[in-house]
């Protein structure tokens, strides 16, 4: 299990299980925000706590963030799937380094492409400085 906080604690996660990789995105939110993503669903893989405000970008997900210390905490789609769960994403970040500095890196063109890239070695610790 891996556990994640705002800078002021006000918000948490809990993603149950082992992330098979971190994803970083270009796309125009997710290069400005700074995040790597582990996927899941809400409720299931991830569990979330806190009150956040949320930031809808588009039509599919809403970015929450920390009202009191600004952190972007995770996405969560704004529909849910034909099984009736909903797609989540926690930002790796707000874990601490010696949990999550070990998992791979995944690289996904939101920018030009929308395509995933191949992976090149790196891992999150890669990604701290």
């Amino acid at each position: 299990m891996i556990q994640g906080a705002c800078l002021c604690g006000a918000v948490r996660w809990r993603f149950e299980a082992e992330p098979d990789g971190a994803t970083a995105c270009n796309c125009t939110a997710c290069r400005r925000y700074g995040v790597l993503w582990a996927y899941d669903y809400d409720g299931e893989g991830i569990k979330v706590e806190g009150d956040t405000r949320p930031f809808v970008r588009g039509k599919a997900l809403a970015f929450h963030f920390c009202p009191v210390c600004g952190c972007m905490a995770y996405w969560r789609a704004l529909s849910v799937d034909e099984q009736g769960r909903r797609r989540i994403a926690v930002n790796l970040r707000l874990a601490e380094p010696d949990t999550v500095g070990h998992i791979p890196i995944d690289h996904f063109d939101g920018l030009v492409s929308f395509d995933d890239l191949p992976r090149d070695g790196r891992c999150v610790a890669d990604y701290w400085f």
